[in-house]
């Protein structure tokens, strides 16, 4: 707490309320207001856009600046540097592991990958064509009946090992969705394969065959969880510290996370990029669709441009282009005609003033979306792969809320129905 204070005046109270002012580590300061109930005061901001909910160490974001941090490293260096697993540790832990650390917690998620067998067994009450996100919601939460007895969520080693769990159990649960859809047999996780590699192999193996998995797709793959690893209290991780504030059991909270990250205003942007592709169908089109997204009364937007918290570029989105070139270049799929329409979009959107003036530039959706699609994942998928990623960033959160005292999450409400009446006779 700093010695600064807000002064609250309202016309008709005599009296100034005095609010004290927070300082971060870094971002911007918050005026504290929790003592406006006790003087029959609630503040209104729908949507939370300008309330802070909670403190956290685990990640800032400033959208101005197009600056991501976990625990203080800059997500850049991280994709550089790190991978999924060990940006996992870091976001549990606060720091980097020590190679006796990584070996550990690697070795913990590896032997943690595998699922049981009465589980496996609920996939066959899920009709074959129901939406991924459907199903790993139920089977996510499912999760709570086999690992609920046994664990305390007030210590910190039961906390432990349900984030290793559900961890590693993601990827798992993610292919085998999949593989319910098309009607393979499920594919068991590998102890030798990485677990990028061992989604792949989930994924796109079969038992008539040695799993062969592409490198250069594993790494893909392993970035793409990275740079969707967390991303600060978002609706889907404050939809988690929500059912994590009533004591509800882990698995159960993350389910909740995976409810409200399957909604398209959140989690399904890539899913719109390939759609909107595929809507234009043609490079010969590609002006027509430009015009539109220029008129302010044609409903067509461009999607995988901009961002809503990144107000000058979105610092994934360098990293994913990258990899999206890496992905395209070894399966050769550089002049394939959807990848084309991309690439000639993505320079229109670098060149046009349109566009610079509104700092509508390609985003990490537009790239990831091109990049499971030249991989092979189904566009229904993709929502899920987001889910896995970010797996430890919603249990990462739950943890530290738990660690640490919290109350129940309780918004209140500017009520606008009717005042008391009689019932009629």
């Amino acid at each position: 707490m700093s010695d600064k204070k807000a002064r609250l005046s309202i016309d008709g109270m005599d009296e100034t309320i005095e609010l004290p002012v927070y300082e971060g580590s870094t971002g911007p300061d918050v005026v504290d207001v929790r003592s406006l109930v006790g003087k029959g005061i609630f503040t209104y901001d729908p949507g939370f856009v300008s309330t802070a909910s909670c403190d956290s160490a685990i990640t800032y974001i400033d959208g101005d600046k197009g600056i991501l941090l976990h625990r203080g490293y800059p997500i850049e260096q991280l994709a550089e540097k790190s991978d999924f697993i060990e940006t996992c540790y870091l976001l549990l832990n606060g720091e980097l592991p020590t190679a006796e650390e990584r070996e550990e917690f690697e070795n913990s998620i590896r032997y943690h990958t595998m699922l049981h067998e009465q589980l496996r067994l609920f996939f066959n009450g899920f009709p074959r064509n129901a939406h991924p996100m459907a199903v790993m919601v139920g089977v996510v939460g499912a999760l709570s009946a086999f690992y609920h007895d046994e664990l305390k969520i007030d210590d910190p080693a039961h906390r432990r090992l349900a984030a290793h769990r559900i961890i590693a159990k993601m990827p798992t649960l993610g292919a085998m969705c999949y593989k319910h859809a098309i009607g393979q047999p499920f594919m068991h996780p590998r102890n030798e394969m990485s677990l990028s590699e061992n989604f792949l192999h989930m994924m796109f193996s079969t038992p008539c065959e040695e799993p062969d998995v592409n490198p250069v797709l594993a790494k893909a793959m392993d970035t793409i969880f990275l740079l969707h690893a967390d991303h600060e209290q978002n609706a889907s991780t404050s939809t988690v510290r929500l059912a994590g504030s009533t004591g509800a059991n882990p698995y159960a909270c993350i389910s909740s996370g995976i409810a409200a990250l399957w909604g398209p205003a959140h989690g399904g942007a890539n899913e719109a990029v390939l759609k909107m592709l595929h809507r234009i169908g043609d490079e010969s089109k590609i002006d027509e669709f430009i015009k539109r997204a220029k008129d302010k009364d044609d409903p067509f937007r461009l999607m995988g441009f901009g961002h809503r918290v990144y107000k000058n570029f979105d610092p994934r989105a360098k990293v994913m282009r990258q990899i999206c070139d890496e992905v395209l270049d070894d399966l050769g799929l550089e002049d394939h005609p959807l990848f084309r329409i991309a690439r000639k979009l993505e320079k229109i959107a670098l060149e046009d003033e349109y566009f610079i003036e509104r700092k509508l530039y390609p985003n990490v959706d537009f790239y990831s979306g091109i990049i499971l699609q030249a991989i092979g994942i189904p566009t229904s998928l993709f929502t899920v792969i987001f889910a896995i990623g970010r797996t430890p960033g919603w249990i990462s959160h739950w943890n530290e809320m738990v660690s640490s005292s919290y109350r129940i999450g309780r918004p209140r409400q500017l009520y606008k129905g009717h005042t008391k009446r009689d019932y009629p006779g």
